[in-house]
């Protein structure tokens, strides 16, 4: 949306969007465009019209999210704690993973992986200080990536999809990740 658009369509913009990502968590990548339209109280032109197809309504949703994640990386880049900054961080892509249907598997294959634009990329970018403040600690294993922690969380993420409570599953094989399976190492 450009600044010069109707202030009723950039209303109407951000309403779809909201609502879409609501039913998109609810129902994944086949949410309905037309129960979208019905909740936000727009037509399903106007939906159209702001979003001509389902792909990019969803990656509209799904680089909302990823704006927020990123966000949220470089707000906990300036903690005192790297390792809990790191940890913040990765339990939020966890609640974001298992909470957006579709956000995972984005994570996992967004297409030209070295493309700029990428959803990996943007999430990589922002949480390489995380990852890098960690390390200098001594936190986090030096040969540790961006990349491999957030496939892991994409891993836990696509495992407990259809748990009877995902979030649950999900947060519980993150806390087994972090502890290790090793006691007292």
């Amino acid at each position: 949306m450009t600044d010069r658009q109707r202030s009723d369509a950039r209303r109407n913009h951000a309403r779809i969007l909201a609502v879409a990502e609501q039913e998109v968590a609810a129902h994944g990548a086949n949410a309905s465009l037309e129960q979208i339209a019905r909740v936000a109280g727009v037509g399903s032109a106007t939906v159209r019209r702001h979003f001509p197809t389902r792909q990019e309504l969803l990656q509209a949703v799904l680089w909302h999210r990823i704006e927020v994640l990123c966000e949220r990386a470089r707000e906990l880049t300036g903690a005192p704690d790297g390792r809990e900054a790191l940890l913040a961080w990765l339990a939020d892509l966890v609640t974001y993973c298992v909470g957006a249907k579709g956000l995972a598997t984005a994570l996992a294959y967004d297409g030209d992986p070295t493309g700029p634009n990428s959803c990996a990329s943007a999430i990589e970018e922002a949480a390489e200080p995380l990852l890098r403040k960690a390390v200098e600690e001594g936190a986090v294993a030096p040969e540790a990536t961006v990349a491999e922690l957030v496939g892991l969380i994409v891993g836990i993420a696509m495992v407990t999809e259809h748990h009877s409570e995902p979030q649950k599953a999900a947060e519980r094989l993150f806390a087994v990740a972090v502890a290790g399976i090793s006691p007292g190492s």
